[in-house]
């Protein structure tokens, strides 16, 4: 006889590995879709109070050392945001969470690091930055799981190869 718990778990769809993995990946998927979108934003348009390019860009040339720095403000505002939203809807997915965990390591060499893993100074500690590449290698190493774009692309493709044979 089976055990509550248990009956919940298989009626959530819990009970088995596909389960806790698109679970687990829709997870990672959106708490780094929010905070990609939410910064991106901040950083291309100035959104929710944010910097803008002009601003980030002073930041990336005088405390990242990145220049040009509306080079480097513009291509971390795309990153973010639009892998941001890659990452929310599954759509090339991998691609976008490594373009991600690429952003938080460029973060972490350039300017969190040298200020610890906790900090006040301009810039903060690294700690946000490894857990967001943490999030971000999730979806790089187990994909968007089926509740995504890049899935239900999957199944189309594989509904037509399969009718042209």
């Amino acid at each position: 006889m089976s055990r509550p718990n248990d009956l919940v778990r298989r009626a959530a769809g819990f009970g088995s590995a596909p389960g806790l993995k698109d679970a687990a990946t829709l997870a990672a998927r959106v708490a780094l879709a929010w905070l990609f979108v939410y910064h991106g934003a901040s950083t291309l348009f100035g959104a929710f109070h944010g910097t803008g390019i002009h601003r980030t860009a002073l930041f990336f040339s005088e405390v990242a050392h990145l220049r040009p720095g509306t080079f480097f403000a513009v291509i971390n505002g795309i990153t973010e945001f639009f892998g941001g939203i890659a990452i929310a809807i599954g759509l090339l997915s991998r691609l976008a969470a490594l373009g991600l965990f690429l952003d938080m390591m460029i973060a972490m060499v350039t300017v969190t690091f040298r200020n610890g893993i906790v900090s006040d100074a301009a810039g903060s500690g690294y700690e946000i930055n490894v857990a967001l590449a943490g999030l971000a290698l999730v979806v790089v190493f187990l994909g968007a799981g089926r509740l995504s774009a890049d899935a239900w692309l999957g199944a189309l493709m594989a509904r037509r190869t399969s009718r042209a044979n």
